[in-house]
């Protein structure tokens, strides 16, 4: 029995052909034509004027806030519910992140954004806003807020490659936004990220300082500090031949989340993430909530059947790194993670296969 993953990767058959090309140029150091076929790739599909391939969404986030220039001590508003990757690079620019809880949609809440506005006693700089689980925030309101208030808006779409709200893009509403390409993301470079924005002033700088910030001499000069955040030539070329496939997999991904709906619509005391209006959600992960059934007895009963289980994300209010941080919460987000769990999602996976979890729940809940 083959073990059924969260979300392995799934290859298109595509990336040894590109791979075999990439070393037959020998150019299998960061950069090198697959970097910018994936670039324009990105730039193609999202609708986005400006792409930079990157190590990790992460770096991604970090070059935004940097380029943005947000410093010691600035506020930097976050969603609590997400991963540590969301805001840690915050805390790499010496700045104060302040975390906001979510509302039905699972997503950040407007109402608790504007509350913390009003009340701190800064003016924060910039708002990280996680599109979770591959499911878009309420992204109208949310932009419209950040205007009023002259907030940067950075869209942590590491999650969400394929999203839309209205035929638009997710990463494509803010100032700037990254994308994951982590091995068990909707699409996998094995890792990496990319960072985009209609402002090409802010993703020309990015690029400078993501190769060391280097200075266009013959010898190495430097004014300022860099990173070594550039995606190298390789897996850039597993990327393209990824983003080939990427609308079969956000079609497999949406099947899973409504095959796993329809085997469970009798049972009462389960919910799942909803989805916006006028949106399409990527179902990066199935995820769903139990009412009465205790969602780590189904880790174990799931791991019986070889098939991995997670609980949805710890906030990060509630993380003993910030336990000094502000935040403004009302109880949503950590009800969500006592009550909820991630789905076996992988879009390599049978239906049949599927249904080894769907028996274990439904027995479990029945």
């Amino acid at each position: 029995m083959q073990r059924l993953f969260l979300s392995s990767p799934h290859m298109s058959g595509k990336e040894q052909e590109y791979i075999a090309e990439v070393f037959e140029s020998n150019y299998i150091a960061p950069l090198g034509t697959f970097v910018d076929k994936f670039e324009e790739s990105i730039k193609d599909y999202t609708g986005t004027s400006n792409a930079l391939a990157l190590s990790s969404a992460t770096a991604g986030l970090h070059l935004a806030l940097r380029v943005l220039g947000i410093g010691k001590d600035d506020i930097v508003l976050a969603s609590t519910f997400t991963f540590i990757g969301s805001v840690s690079s915050i805390l790499y620019q010496g700045a104060t992140p302040v975390f906001i809880d979510s509302d039905e949609s699972w997503n950040l809440s407007p109402l608790l954004l504007k509350k913390a506005i009003q009340e701190l006693p800064q003016k924060p700089k910039a708002l990280i806003l996680t599109h979770l689980y591959g499911q878009m925030a309420k992204i109208d309101e949310i932009v419209a807020i950040c205007k009023e208030n002259n907030i940067y808006l950075i869209e942590d779409s590491a999650e969400s490659l394929g999203a839309s709200y209205k035929g638009q893009q997710s990463g494509t509403f803010g100032d700037l936004g990254v994308y994951s390409f982590n091995g068990n993301k909707i699409l996998t470079t094995s890792g990496g990220g990319m960072l985009i924005s209609d402002n090409k002033e802010w993703i020309e700088k990015a690029k400078f300082l993501s190769s060391q910030a280097k200075e266009p001499f013959l010898h190495y000069e430097h004014k300022e500090y860099g990173y070594n955040y550039r995606m190298s030539n390789v897996l850039a070329s597993i990327g393209v031949a990824q983003m080939e496939v990427l609308e079969e997999r956000v079609t497999r991904k949406r099947e899973i989340f409504e095959l796993y709906k329809r085997e469970f619509s009798s049972i009462a005391e389960i919910s799942f993430m909803p989805q916006i209006e006028e949106s399409r959600g990527n179902r990066w992960l199935s995820t769903l909530l139990f009412d009465k059934t205790d969602p780590l007895e189904v880790v174990e009963a799931l791991e019986g059947v070889d098939a991995e289980s997670r609980p949805l994300w710890k906030p990060m209010h509630l993380q003993p790194l910030f336990g000094d941080a502000f935040s403004f919460v009302d109880g949503s987000a950590e009800e969500m993670y006592k009550k909820g769990l991630c789905l076996p999602s992988p879009t390599s996976a049978s239906n049949e296969e599927l249904m080894r979890v769907i028996k274990v729940i439904k027995k479990l809940c029945q």
